[in-house]
């Protein structure tokens, strides 16, 4: 498990992280999103011990991390797979990491082959692929079997069976009682892998809560209706204040009224409706929505 409590990061005078309270339970993958220089990364360093608080404090597993004594057993992390020495092969990379915890070499061969890397085992790390790195990096966090796994952008440079291979490790690990916790740009393998999602914005936490309500904050604000009164109906609904969209002459998108809202105007009003359906919501809408006024580095749209 980890707790945060009051957890606070200033760099002179800009606030990386803003006294906030969490807690990424066992049993489950809890993803952490937000946008960039949101505060996630600053958020995990602070996690392992690579940044000091400025005021409150992180445990993991009721330590702070700087107080475990045998880190690997306990915590497994990758935050930058590039974070290696490129003039070793791969096996030798995970044998000095082993060594540190008398973790025994047949352990290395287990994770190499978990990891798919027998084919590059002995290659230098410095010619790697982003997507080779990636695994020598999930190896490494998994080389002392630890009970909480912290993975910032696992799946950054994967191809698609990588990926896939990453939402099945994390959710099968997470099967085993262990606590994981990781970050994605990718909203659709987040909405695949992750049970609980933890959003941050601007530093302060805006969003914590199970995938399921975080994506029904996006759902039910648009209904599609489908119907040969299409004039009729659009009619009644602007009298009811409601926004109409048409797409076809048969095809209404309704904002302002629920689907059951309008079955009832319609059926009042003698309209024949052949479809209608609230607007399915994605993790993507409910995440755009959460953050939209929390970006801090905007584009422009692209014009012709």
């Amino acid at each position: 498990m980890i707790e945060a409590t009051g957890l606070t990061k200033r760099y002179g005078g800009k606030t990386a992280v803003d006294n906030i309270d969490f807690t990424v339970k066992p049993g489950m993958v809890t993803g952490f999103l937000g946008p960039n220089g949101a505060g996630k990364s600053t958020t995990m360093r602070l996690i392992v011990g690579l940044d000091r608080p400025t005021s409150g404090r992180v445990t993991v597993n009721g330590s702070r991390y700087s107080e475990l004594k045998a880190p690997l057993h306990e915590v497994g992390v990758l935050l930058d797979a590039k974070a290696v020495h490129t003039g070793r092969t791969a096996f030798n990379h995970l044998l000095a990491l082993a060594a540190t915890h008398r973790i025994p070499r047949s352990r290395v061969h287990e994770v190499i082959g978990l990891t798919g890397l027998e084919s590059v085992a002995g290659q230098r790390v410095g010619g790697f692929s982003l997507g080779m790195g990636q695994r020598l990096g999930i190896a490494a966090a998994l080389l002392g079997d630890p009970s909480t796994l912290i993975l910032d952008e696992p799946v950054n440079g994967l191809d698609p069976e990588g990926v896939i291979w990453v939402r099945e490790l994390a959710r099968h690990l997470a099967s085993e009682g262990r606590t994981i916790f990781l970050s994605s740009h990718l909203m659709s393998e987040m909405a695949q892998t992750a049970d609980h999602i933890i959003v941050l914005g601007r530093g302060r936490i805006i969003a914590n809560a199970p995938v399921a309500d975080i994506v029904a904050l996006a759902t039910g604000k648009a209904v599609h209706v489908r119907t040969p009164d299409a004039a009729k109906l659009t009619k009644l609904l602007g009298a009811k204040k409601a926004t109409v969209t048409t797409g076809q002459p048969d095809v209404l998108e309704v904002t302002g009224m629920t689907a059951p809202e309008i079955g009832e105007l319609a059926a009042k009003e003698g309209v024949v409706l052949h479809e209608l359906t609230p607007a399915a919501g994605s993790l993507e809408d409910a995440y755009l929505a959460l953050t939209q006024d929390e970006v801090e580095y905007h584009t422009r749209e692209v014009t012709r």
